[in-house]
């Protein structure tokens, strides 16, 4: 078996139905990955199956109750090599390379939050590697869950069919972090824009100057932030 993702989710039907699809769902069913959801409502202890209560010192709207996550997260069978990760607005913000890192992983279980939040006794008691999809809010952490799960697994060997596809990723190593070059496909013309006639020519060393160049002046354009920082390490 591959690479297992375990969910703590109120909403494990996001989580299924998105995976069941396409290569994520091809993947599954190649045992390149392994998706599964737990549910905090099913640890709790009251018929009315809480998981969320007013916080202590008085807030708008609802905390996650610390019990209901702590079984779920405890149910869960660890492998030897597993990161417990939280989804949070507070956590570090995401990127290519901590995608690269977490796919050395055996097992990742990703906590998904609601409401207000978390009871911080969470964070206090099972200590998870905080990770946010970036400076914004969103209803639930099952986005960022996915975005983990679907960039992670790009990464895995078969996943994607070549390996050498990961590899030309905006960011990734074999681009040395740029954003990927343009891209194009039939028909050569199309409402009066052409395809740049060096992709035609089959020179692939003329090929590979050009999209460098690409990337290059697109980082540069779109992302200078990643520019100089690449040019400072003098990977440009």
């Amino acid at each position: 078996m591959g690479l297992r993702f375990d969910v703590i989710t109120l909403f494990p039907d996001i989580i299924n139905s998105y995976c069941s699809q396409a290569l994520l769902g091809r993947g599954i069913k190649n045992k390149i990955i392994e998706v599964n959801t737990t549910n905090p409502r099913d640890f709790t202890h009251d018929k009315h199956k809480r998981v969320d209560d007013t916080p202590y010192g008085g807030s708008a709207g609802m905390v996650m109750m610390a019990p209901p996550v702590f079984e779920a997260y405890e149910s869960i069978k660890k492998l030897s090599n597993y990161e417990f990760i939280m989804l949070t607005p507070q956590g570090e913000v995401y990127n290519q390379n901590i995608s690269l890192e977490l796919s050395k992983k055996e097992q990742l279980i990703l906590l998904c939050g609601r409401y207000e939040g978390f009871d911080e006794r969470i964070r206090l008691g099972l200590k998870p590697r905080e990770i946010s999809l970036g400076d914004y809010v969103l209803t639930g952490g099952e986005l960022g869950a996915l975005c983990i799960i679907d960039s992670v697994s790009r990464h895995l060997h078969g996943f994607l069919g070549k390996d050498e596809s990961a590899l030309d990723d905006s960011f990734s190593q074999g681009l040395n972090g740029l954003l990927e070059h343009p891209q194009y496909t039939r028909p050569r013309e199309y409402r009066n824009m052409v395809v740049p006639q060096v992709l035609l020519g089959g020179n692939h060393g003329e090929i590979e100057a050009f999209r460098q160049n690409e990337r290059i002046k697109r980082t540069k354009e779109r992302r200078p932030d990643i520019f100089e920082k690449l040019k400072k390490d003098g990977l440009i």
